[in-house]
């Protein structure tokens, strides 16, 4: 899929994660709601880190754009060590690495750890982060038409100002792990969500995607996972932009109404 319709798919799986919470009765509070949807949304890109073309290998410029090089030669080199006899010979990295469930753990993983242990400042670092991912990917007219400069200025605007939200008492930081000392280890969870909701998405395209790696599933290793070849569709295509983007939008609003309470 393409980067618009990832986001908004990450920022709906984040809010029926708010809605599911609420049906336990362990609800979030409505910071914690709107930030993880946010850093859903912006990691719903991160798979794509691996492409030169993607929306987030120019969302930061040259140090992004570096970083996708080294990314794809990464993944490259990580599917030839590790292909079997099954996997078809490639040229480039895209759709392998970091499209799968384990880099998405340890991406999470890693973003939670360095919540934990970093502070303050970590967390400022992974919101800004997510918060410009997010603007490229839900108001991606707007950032075209914008300077980077400007969608930074509110990335930072944006991650300062929720961070100082989430910090007052009740507010969010300390949602689902209340122990001293274990404040934003949430942040973590919609990371890895909204990777693996890219890798979803990506799935029901006609390459599939190889999620399971490095599960083998027959003589391959890089599986490309997904439904029927005639359930499939290209990315960009009318059925991503007529039927899932307003289903992304239908199935969003059900859940911020659940997970505010005011379906149940």
């Amino acid at each position: 899929m393409m980067g618009p319709a990832h986001s908004l798919s990450g920022a709906a799986a984040w809010l029926g994660v708010g809605a599911g919470a609420a049906a336990l009765d362990h609800p979030m509070p409505w910071p914690t709601l709107v930030v993880g949807a946010l850093i859903c949304a912006g990691a719903a890109l991160a798979p794509d880190l691996d492409h030169k073309a993607a929306t987030i290998s120019r969302a930061f410029g040259p140090i992004s754009k570096a970083l996708c090089e080294i990314i794809d030669k990464l993944s490259y080199a990580t599917y030839k060590a590790t292909r079997m006899k099954g996997d078809p010979r490639r040229t480039g990295g895209h759709r392998t690495l970091t499209h799968t469930w384990l880099w998405a753990a340890l991406l999470g993983g890693g973003c939670s750890a360095a919540a934990l242990f970093g502070g303050r400042w970590a967390v400022l670092g992974i919101l800004f982060v997510h918060m410009v991912l997010a603007v490229e990917g839900l108001l991606w007219r707007q950032a075209r038409a914008s300077s980077d400069v400007l969608v930074w200025l509110l990335g930072a605007t944006a991650a300062w100002m929720l961070a100082d939200v989430l910090d007052d008492p009740g507010n969010g930081k300390d949602w689902l792990f209340t122990e001293p000392g274990q404040h934003y280890l949430w942040i973590g969870i919609p990371i890895v969500l909204g990777s693996l909701v890219h890798c979803i998405g990506d799935a029901l395209t006609v390459s599939g995607c190889p999620i399971l790696w490095p599960i083998p599933i027959g003589r391959k290793r890089w599986y490309p996972m997904g439904p029927p070849k005639f359930m499939r569709f290209r990315a960009g295509s009318w059925v991503e932009i007529k039927v899932l983007t307003p289903a992304f939008f239908l199935l969003g609003g059900v859940g911020a109404l659940g997970a505010l309470g005011i379906l149940g």
